[in-house]
């Protein structure tokens, strides 16, 4: 009878990993090895290469916005905002890179002298495009600081020639749930909308971004096109826009719909007027630490727009 001796190396049979798993495992690494990649690389890395914008980048600085503070760096920035439409985590980055951005077109409506839709990139190369240094400032007391590219919002309002009776501004961004989990929750006013009044949308910090960190904007940013109103809370700036109307009435805004009690149309930065839930007295700088500041009046725009809200009577201008 022939006895062998299995080898200290040697399994059995039996032991061995079955093909099907061996090649499941093999997909699983593949897979996990790719998700590294996609933590490791920034959004903007990831998903700005084909932008058929990106020559116009980076754009030259404005340096007529300054900051008093140092900026947030960009891996901190694309792991840290909100972007309901897919996720309520602050690192919703992964997720909304799902969003198709390529075709999208903006609709120019309501009481201008001729509506209109144009491609994104048309849009872009047709305004000047300039690099700004803004605060940025969440209802929920965070704080960034970030390089944003794009056009003042009152060129756009001059291309479309509104007519007399266009008294507000109303945005409205993308409905795609199925790319955009959120966005099948029924619950919430979809799609998301927002408004400001000619005035404010005239002044000249209000913003229209196309990018950021001297690149094509990130899609968890809010591409291909958002709004930046510093003074105000973040939620007033509406990210993926496809639609700006010239309207008569003031539009319900997102957030107001949803919690009337709690978000108001104007949601002006104030560090003394707390949310129902929370002081605004003070805000957390993300990427410092924990690191917190008193909160600035109008986010330090004070001198810039507090013009637009004298004789206004009757209304809670701050949230």
């Amino acid at each position: 009878m022939l006895i062998r001796r299995r080898r200290s190396w040697e399994i059995a049979e039996r032991e061995a990993t079955p093909e099907a798993l061996f090649v499941a495992r093999r997909s699983l690494l593949k897979a996990g090895a790719a998700a590294l990649v996609a933590e490791t690389l920034w959004p903007q890395q990831l998903f700005a290469a084909s932008d058929p914008t990106a020559d116009l980048y980076p754009a030259k600085r404005n340096p007529a916005f300054k900051l008093d503070r140092p900026l947030t760096p960009e891996s901190v920035n694309t792991h840290y905002n909100n972007f309901y439409e897919f996720s309520m985590s602050k690192d919703a980055g992964q997720l909304a890179s799902v969003l198709p951005i390529r075709p999208w077109s903006v609709h120019i409506d309501g009481l201008v002298e001729k509506p209109q839709t144009l491609a994104i990139d048309d849009l872009i190369r047709r305004m000047p495009l300039e690099e700004r240094l803004y605060r940025h400032r969440c209802v929920e007391t965070w704080a960034m600081t970030i390089p944003w590219t794009g056009f003042p919002l009152k060129t756009l309002v001059d291309y479309a020639k509104p007519l007399a009776g266009a008294k507000y501004i109303r945005f409205q961004t993308f409905k795609e749930p199925k790319v955009a989990p959120g966005q099948r929750q029924f619950w919430y006013p979809w799609p998301y909308t927002e408004g400001l009044t000619m005035a404010e949308a005239t002044n000249d910090l209000a913003f229209m971004v196309t990018g950021a960190y001297g690149k094509p904007l990130a899609k968890c940013f809010g591409a291909p096109l958002r709004l930046a109103v510093p003074w105000k809370y973040g939620f007033k700036s509406i990210k993926s826009i496809v639609r700006i109307s010239f309207v008569a009435e003031r539009p319900k805004t997102f957030w107001e719909t949803l919690g009337p009690s709690e978000y108001g149309f104007w949601a002006n930065v104030n560090p003394n007027v707390p949310h129902p839930r929370w002081s605004q007295a003070t805000e957390e700088m993300i990427g410092t630490g924990g690191q917190r500041r008193p909160t600035l009046l109008f986010n330090g725009y004070g001198e810039e727009v507090a013009g637009l809200y004298k004789g206004i009577t009757g209304e809670k201008l701050f949230m």
